[in-house]
């Protein structure tokens, strides 16, 4: 299974940012929609991620409030990004690597998605749900063995 199969259910709505918004408008922004993150946008590249693991420590790191940051000062500025045809076992293997919990989906520079370690367990178990169903079916269609027959001398 690659990444463009979770693409393709998941949909394409992507929320992104410049790299000199408002930390505060960014972290509105990931409130109102319920995201745990932005993909940080400059000039049509991808530039940086914002999650809320940025914004936890630029919150922390200031004293408990966003203040007058801009999202350039707290984004990861080297995200881990895959591509379309990149399948679910490496993209398991890399977020598990980084701690990573959102990657860009990159087609050459174009920005085609972000998943997350949601999406892509979600994935797998149901890859392994629809796998156990049809084991489970084989098994019971087995045809039933029967003893040779001994025929009479």
């Amino acid at each position: 299974m690659k990444v463009v199969d979770i693409l393709r259910v998941k949909g394409n709505t992507l929320f992104t940012v410049t790299p000199e918004q408002p930390l505060a408008d960014a972290v509105r922004t990931m409130a109102e929609q319920d995201i745990g993150s932005l993909v940080v946008m400059e000039h049509g590249d991808l530039v940086g991620m914002l999650t809320f693991r940025e914004v936890i420590q630029a919150i922390v790191g200031n004293e408990m409030e966003i203040g007058q940051r801009i999202v350039r000062t707290v984004m990861d500025d080297a995200p881990l990004t895959c591509t379309p045809e990149t399948e679910i076992d490496e993209v398991r293997r890399m977020m598990l690597g980084r701690h990573a919990r959102y990657m860009p989906v990159l087609n050459g520079r174009t920005l085609m998605g972000v998943i997350s370690f949601y999406d892509v367990a979600k994935t797998v178990v149901e890859a392994q749900d629809f796998e156990n169903r049809m084991l489970k079916a084989y098994i019971r269609d087995w045809p039933e063995e029967t003893e040779p027959q001994v025929k009479p001398a």
